[in-house]
């Protein structure tokens, strides 16, 4: 497996493997146009001090994980997906993507992290906790976090230098 630092010239495979997982697998009510950044990866992850990031298998995308820097000392992770099948301990993908962005988070002097996620996503949430994340209330996040319109549940990680 490879883990490299993707933009807009993979942006058919990034929709294609977003979508999927969020609409057929999951059916949370989102679509495409609900999430603009999907088409505008440099601009909305990049250009503020972001990345986002893509897992491989044979040339093929199978996860991503993306971070949205919102202040200097703060992130939002988005777009944590991995195709089911690669999902799990045997392949350890999403851990990897994971332990990338907390690592490129440090590089670039983010001190806290944040996630929202929906609570239908129970995996994604134990995963959160297992990797030290803490639950807490949308009234505890910053205020200048950026919302996604389905999260219901958020989650905040210090990071130490």
């Amino acid at each position: 497996m490879q883990i490299k630092s993707i933009q807009n010239e993979y942006e058919n495979e990034i929709v294609d493997l977003i979508l999927n997982i969020q609409q057929k697998e999951f059916n949370v009510p989102i679509t495409l146009a609900d999430q603009p950044d999907l088409l505008d990866i440099q601009n909305f992850y990049f250009k503020s001090g972001g990345t986002f990031l893509g897992a491989f298998i044979d040339g093929k995308l199978v996860g991503t994980i993306a971070l949205v820097k919102f202040n200097p000392e703060a992130a939002a992770i988005r777009k944590m997906f991995v195709k089911k099948e690669f999902r799990g301990k045997e392949f350890q993908i999403a851990q990897q993507l994971l332990e990338q962005l907390i690592e490129y988070s440090k590089e670039n002097g983010i001190k806290n992290l944040y996630l929202g996620t929906v609570s239908l996503l129970q995996a994604a949430l134990r995963f959160y906790e297992k990797n030290s994340f803490a639950t807490i209330p949308k009234e505890a996040l910053p205020a200048d976090f950026p919302l996604m319109k389905p999260d219901n549940v958020f989650c905040h990680l210090i990071l130490n230098p």
